[in-house]
């Protein structure tokens, strides 16, 4: 709906509203509270156009407002107060789009959300909260919507003392426990601290060593030695920072090297965020279709074709019978499969090994990008980026499914070629990747940058193995081009092209051939992993710039086709005109990763997963094969991030 045909319904519902009561959590009599909110820095979960960003809902102008993109649940506007506060009433002035389920939760950090209100029965008009709480951050959290508009907010107003008041710490947590181990993990157990304003979350401490913080009561500590003893305390913690004395302290010891995956594929023991959807069905159905593929994935593709206890992935429709993206997606695949394949280590040890044989002549800590019939390496001997970062979230993987005591360090392996990506294959002016470590600055490839390589949980895992904060500012680097190719080249369809040409002034589409194709500029073979790369960071992280980017190219493709995955077509220009006909696993399988990230796409994504159980595997091409397989394993709920 047009925003000016919105604001003149807005005007009607407002006046017919005012008729009704307001909606109050208590009685809201006169008040000496502080209004925190106005002027506050604001973001949201997203805006429906220009004009109605978050800012709009703080401004103190009661004639401008925050609206959310229409038709979508869950959606948020989130305010930093700057500081601590003592909150005591919020009130919300909506627009005709109007929440009719929502939460008000507080945080200290802006990640951890704690529930202050919560309602499923809003009506909308104004609503004016008595609550108690305490956080530096504030936001709305929409999980239904009154209209079929989105959600829109004249006023967010907060009210309360800054600095809060909240001197008591939570309890301690109840009894610390090792509830298991492995070669390299030790899972821990507790039972829930309480607060007389509430608890945030848990404080896990390794000896002396803050190792994370979690909102719920258990935690694995993954990457240890086996045969080792390591000391856990836990500390809970509430909104303004207070911390409990310690529970424990409690020992438990790693088993010896050589026992099985500490992630089994089907375990799912590490959860997607709130929301994302999987295919209809029970979950060991699901599963089982995984590992079906997966054997027929596994018998065309994982070859032992040059001794020296190698193992290869084949890519018969590459230009080369091996090349590095193959060994890359057969490294992340065998170490997700590990409890499915009781062989999956063995064919690890084996593909690492091939990958040290194999470096690449610019940096040996990178692999080498061709290889011939004779397992030589040519054509230059150099890296090539998309396999590399899939070669190092690999060793990560197997790290945490085996621990590293054995044949092989994988994480010491895992951080070198991180470090080496770090070095000779990402652009340090520009944080984007290159195309791999033989372009250099000052020739013409320097700045250009392939969409396809732009694996948004892969530089999370990074960031975490390295403890290394350039991989922050990589991740939000990619993902603020993504958001600006779609909105300047792509508003409708959301698609990005195979390769980006001016990464250091405005990255804009290739005009035309700049590396492999007249297509380059299109959504073409390389960028048909597009949904599902960022698709893999959205249902893993929640994070809401990759949700945004997924939902749009799901929203799309859905309209496009009519809901009918057979009508997906070979390559789009961006603004969605159909390059070639056919049906190719390479271009619809990807389109599932994005549907789960929609809560109304369930009947899609059903056709999506039903479309790729019944395409026979392509032998012939490791490329649609390997991509619909990896896209299987993330819709079925079994991709994670070490």
């Amino acid at each position: 709906m047009p925003p000016s045909f919105r604001l003149a319904l807005s005007a009607a519902v407002l006046a017919a509203m005012a008729l009704l009561p307001t909606s109050t959590a208590s009685a809201t009599t006169a008040r000496a509270e502080t209004l925190l909110s106005q002027g506050k820095p604001a973001t949201s979960s997203s805006v429906e156009a220009s004009g109605f960003e978050a800012a709009k809902a703080v401004d103190g102008d009661a004639a401008t407002r925050w609206a959310s993109a229409e038709g979508h649940d869950p959606e948020w506007i989130s305010l930093d107060l700057g500081t601590t506060a003592a909150i005591t009433r919020i009130k919300l002035t909506w627009e005709a789009a109007y929440g009719k389920a929502y939460r008000i939760q507080t945080s200290a950090d802006g990640s951890t959300w704690t529930d202050i209100y919560t309602t499923s029965t809003g009506n909308g008009a104004t609503d004016d909260l008595t609550v108690s709480g305490s956080g530096r951050h504030i936001r709305m959290y929409g999980t239904a919507r009154g209209t079929p508009y989105g959600y829109s907010l004249w006023e967010f107003e907060v009210y309360g003392t800054a600095g809060g008041s909240d001197a008591t710490p939570p309890s301690t947590p109840g009894n610390l426990r090792a509830t298991g181990t492995t070669a390299s993990t030790v899972s821990l157990a507790w039972n829930a601290s309480t607060d007389n304003v509430g608890v945030t979350g848990y404080e896990i401490y390794r000896g002396s060593t803050l190792l994370t913080t979690v909102t719920g009561t258990t935690h694995t500590d993954t990457g240890l030695t086996p045969s080792t003893g390591y000391t856990y305390t836990v500390k809970a913690r509430d909104a303004v920072g207070n911390t409990s004395s310690a529970a424990g302290p409690v020992t438990a010891t790693t088993q010896p090297g050589g026992s099985g995956p500490a992630v089994p594929f089907g375990s799912h023991t590490i959860p997607y965020a709130a929301g994302m959807l999987r295919p209809s069905g029970d979950q060991a159905t699901l599963d089982q279709k995984v590992i079906d593929y997966y054997k027929r994935w596994k018998a065309a593709f994982v070859k032992q074709n040059c001794g020296n206890g190698w193992y290869q992935v084949i890519s018969p429709d590459a230009d080369h019978p091996y090349v590095a993206e193959a060994q890359g997606y057969g490294m992340v695949i065998t170490a997700t499969m590990a409890g499915a394949d009781p062989d999956a280590k063995k064919i690890f040890d084996g593909l690492v090994k091939y990958m040290l044989a194999h470096p690449s002549s610019i940096n040996p800590d990178l692999l080498a990008a061709e290889q011939n019939t004779s397992c030589q390496s040519v054509n230059g001997t150099d890296g090539a980026t998309d396999g590399d970062m899939d070669v190092a979230y690999g060793l990560l993987l197997a790290d945490r499914q085996w621990g590293s005591a054995g044949t092989y360090n994988y994480r010491n392996l895992a951080i070198k070629h991180i470090n080496a990506i770090k070095k000779d294959e990402l652009n340090p002016g520009t944080n984007l990747l290159k195309l791999g470590d033989w372009t250099s600055s000052g020739d013409e490839y320097y700045y250009i940058s392939r969409a396809s390589d732009w694996m948004v949980d892969h530089f999370r895992a990074f960031r975490k193995a390295t403890g290394d904060t350039t991989w922050d500012t990589v991740r939000t680097a990619h993902q603020n081009v993504i958001a600006s190719l779609q909105s300047t080249y792509a508003p409708n369809t959301g698609l990005l092209p195979d390769f980006v040409v001016n990464t250091n002034t405005t990255p804009k589409p290739a005009p035309g051939k700049v590396l492999e194709d007249p297509n380059d500029g299109s959504y073409w073979w390389n960028s048909c992993r597009v949904p599902w790369r960022i698709g893999d960071d959205a249902v893993t992280s929640g994070d809401a710039k990759s949700l945004a980017a997924a939902r749009k190219l799901n929203t799309w493709i859905r309209s496009k086709t009519g809901g009918d995955p057979n009508k997906i077509a070979i390559g789009y220009r961006l603004n969605g005109t159909q390059i070639s006909s056919g049906s190719d696993a390479a271009y619809f399988a990807p389109f599932a990763v994005a549907a789960m990230t929609d809560s109304g796409s369930q009947s899609w994504l059903d056709a999506l997963w039903n479309k790729m159980l019944t395409t026979p595997i392509d032998t012939g091409s490791y490329f649609a094969a390997s991509i619909q397989l990896q896209t299987m394993i993330t819709v079925s709920g079994n991709h994670w991030v070490p």
